[in-house]
């Protein structure tokens, strides 16, 4: 008898820990290129606890922080009342490095900073230049120097 209630506690808590993902693991694996920004510069994407995939090239990446609704709406085209979450990387991609066609995330700069915002089977992500976190405020981002560019993917 002992040995059935051990069993199943073993097995409801491995049942939620298996089918709760967490939050932060939204935006993990791998992503095929959906926008035409993201067919012509970076191809398909896998994002990893520690690594971002662009292109079959690998950049490490350290989970900064979550972003917060009003954040995640300022800089995605995304509902701020659909209690949506985004996440914010820090990342070092060289303004050197070429991806398709040549082209580079961030122009003439590093990229810095990478955010990713999840809905359903689609992945937003936004590339960042600059050494400060960017200011994820409506004002801020629509005149900000930093935002490199906005890119889609899909599963």
């Amino acid at each position: 008898m002992i040995k059935r209630v051990v069993s199943f506690i073993l097995g409801v808590g491995l049942l939620a820990m298996c089918c709760v993902p967490g939050a932060a693991q939204e935006d993990r694996g791998y992503w095929r290129a959906a926008s035409s920004a993201a067919v012509s510069i970076t191809g398909d994407v896998a994002i990893s606890p520690t690594k971002l995939m662009i292109n079959f090239a690998y950049f490490p990446i350290v989970e900064a922080r979550r972003l917060k609704p009003a954040e995640v709406s300022s800089v995605f085209d995304a509902d701020v009342n659909a209690g949506i979450q985004g996440t914010l990387y820090r990342v070092n991609i060289l303004a050197a490095k070429r991806f398709l066609h040549r082209n580079t995330l961030c122009g003439h700069e590093d990229t810095k900073w990478m955010a990713t915002y999840v809905s359903g089977r689609s992945l937003q992500v936004a590339f960042f230049s600059g050494d400060q976190e960017p200011v994820f405020k409506f004002g801020a981002m629509q005149g900000s120097q930093a935002l490199c560019g906005v890119f889609r993917y899909g599963r």
